[in-house]
């Protein structure tokens, strides 16, 4: 070896020895000479700790009986200790031949509290935070609320909202948090622009979408403010709208928000503009049926789908014979069956020949059934939009039935449903994913008739009745001939099926006017059936009855 190689190698012996000391530095302070390798637990000397145990913090350098507590231990044990996120600075040094852990402790929060907060409740804020009352004081944690409490404001529509956290010492290590916040004018959606629609109007499509813009009637609802995860689900309603019309080539190029800043006219707002690519209307060519199974004839399962050749393309009827075939197949014993569309596409003449495919899947079987996110839905009422249950054969048109039922309830801002590895390769878990939202109605009216004159109505209505998935309404109305008061209540799925059942009561009272010469008074009620004979088709019965009172106005009479 040259004296140049030489020179080398000792230069990057060097070079990776300071590299090395440098990385063990940067979580905290560790200054231990060689012999320290061979120290074990029982050597190790606790200082500084005022709550925490200091067999606790030996217990993170722990070795098996035989072992040495080497570097690479120690290092281990420091980076659990900072992890825990009960101490601001651990250093670990070597004094007469025994190890030293000095640590700092976070102090304690003894209380969150929020200041300046009107437009959301302090249980809203504290169920968005990580930190929490008696638990330890992390700067990062810290950091990571406020900007959560930052983003909770501004897909309330608040963008300018202001949060600063302060604690206040209590003495004994203990301290409050407060969020000192200043929330700002409300910045709502200014205008929804389209660009690129030749098939629909801008008014049209405004109906498809759930973001609306800013009026006089913002203050009872929250879908004018500019919220991300509803513009993209806006996409999606965008998307499935052209596809059950026939424009089977549809895609949003973009969809991009505009902050406009106010001006000496008009307050600050929101533009959002969707730039569309509608592409031509298709319509269905040949639909036929291929069955793989020998004991499923592909004649037998034609007159499930729900298509004809020359139709209007419609993804969405696509779907629906899916699932109706699947349904068929499962029916003849094959419940692992799956049904897959071709579709083949004919630009010239703009048809899409449709072919779908039945063939036996593999046996795969629902291990459970998982329920995330619920905050206010039960988790029975999730689940019974299944008709799939635990243990059941796995069929994956099933499940996006079940998706696409959840998100017609009308509980949840997002559904998503996803698989997971079971306890075996032939078992799968189902992971549902929701949030909830709100599903309070309130509404205002009023107008003017011949008969009853000035009339005024008030309801209040609850879709999701204690998270149970009933339908609860209230209403009155007052006028200067006429007043009454409604009640409503509906059960889904009564006794436990598919079987809607309600209740209605009623009251109203009328004057005599010129056009009637007489007062009535009207008491009564009803009951209503709902049996479902598919998703879109329901057989309603209707049961009611009354009593009303008639007196004639001896005024009018003279």
């Amino acid at each position: 070896m040259t004296a140049r190689v030489r020179v080398i190698v000792k230069l990057a012996a060097v070079l990776g020895i300071a590299l090395s000391a440098a990385m063990a530095t940067t979580a905290g302070s560790i200054l231990i000479a060689g012999p320290a390798a061979a120290q074990s637990a029982s050597n190790i000397v606790v200082e500084g700790n005022r709550r925490v145990d200091a067999a606790t913090i030996r217990s993170y350098f722990a070795v098996k009986p035989g072992e040495s507590l080497s570097p690479a231990k120690i290092n281990e044990g420091l980076a659990a200790l900072y992890a825990t996120g009960l101490f601001s600075d651990v250093n670990i040094s070597q004094q007469g031949g025994r190890l030293v852990v000095r640590v700092s402790e976070n102090e304690v929060i003894n209380r969150i509290a929020f200041e300046g907060n009107k437009k959301l409740k302090d249980d809203v804020l504290l169920a968005e935070i990580q930190s929490k009352p008696r638990g330890a004081l992390s700067k990062a944690v810290v950091q990571a609320d406020t900007q959560r409490i930052i983003e909770v404001y501004r897909r309330a529509g608040r963008t300018e909202v202001k949060v600063n956290p302060v604690t206040i010492d209590r003495g004994n290590g203990r301290v409050d948090l407060v969020f000192e916040i200043t929330e700002g004018e409300k910045v709502g959606v200014k205008e929804i622009k389209f660009v690129g629609n030749k098939a629909f109007s801008d008014y049209k499509l405004k109906d498809v979408i759930t973001t609306t813009t800013t009026n006089w009637l913002s203050f009872l609802k929250s879908t004018d403010v500019y919220d991300p995860d509803r513009v993209n689900a806006d996409q999606e309603l965008l998307r499935r709208w052209y596809l059950k019309n026939g424009y089977a080539d549809f895609r949003i190029i973009a969809a991009n928000a505009e902050l406009v800043p106010a001006t000496s006219g008009s307050p600050a707002g929101y533009v959002i503009t969707f730039t569309l690519d509608e592409g031509a209307q298709y319509r269905f060519g040949k639909v036929d049926v291929v069955s793989n199974i020998r004991d499923v004839p592909a004649a037998s399962l034609r007159s499930a789908l729900r298509m004809s050749e020359g139709q209007v393309y419609n993804a969405e009827l696509v779907e629906k014979s899916v699932e109706n075939v699947t349904i068929e197949v499962s029916k003849n014993g094959y419940a692992f069956a799956q049904v897959r569309p071709r579709g083949d596409r004919d630009f010239e003449n703009k048809r899409i020949n449709v072919l779908f495919v039945v063939e036996e899947g593999p046996r795969v079987y629902v291990e459970r059934i998982e329920v995330r996110g619920n905050t206010r839905t039960r988790d029975w009422v999730i689940r019974r939009e299944f008709d799939i249950g635990e243990g059941d054969a796995y069929n994956r048109v099933m499940v996006d039935r079940a998706e696409r039922r959840l998100r017609n309830l009308g509980y949840f801002k997002t559904v998503k449903i996803t698989n997971e590895p079971g306890s075996a390769p032939d078992r799968i878990i189902l992971v549902v994913d929701v949030e909830d939202q709100p599903t309070g109605e309130f509404s205002v009216s009023g107008g003017y008739s011949t008969s009853d004159g000035f009339i005024a109505e008030v309801s209040l209505g609850e879709k999701n009745f204690l998270g149970r998935g009933q339908y609860v309404k209230i209403s009155g109305s007052f006028g200067q001939n006429a007043q009454g008061a409604e009640f409503s209540f509906t059960e889904p799925y009564f006794l436990g099926y598919r079987l809607s059942a309600g209740i209605d009561l009623y009251w109203k009272e009328t004057s005599a006017t010129s056009y009637t010469s007489y007062n009535t008074n009207t008491l009564g009620g009803g009951f209503r059936f709902g049996l479902p004979i598919t998703d879109e088709i329901t057989l309603a019965l209707r049961y009611n009855l009354y009593q009303r009172e008639i007196n004639l106005d001896c005024a009018v009479w003279g």
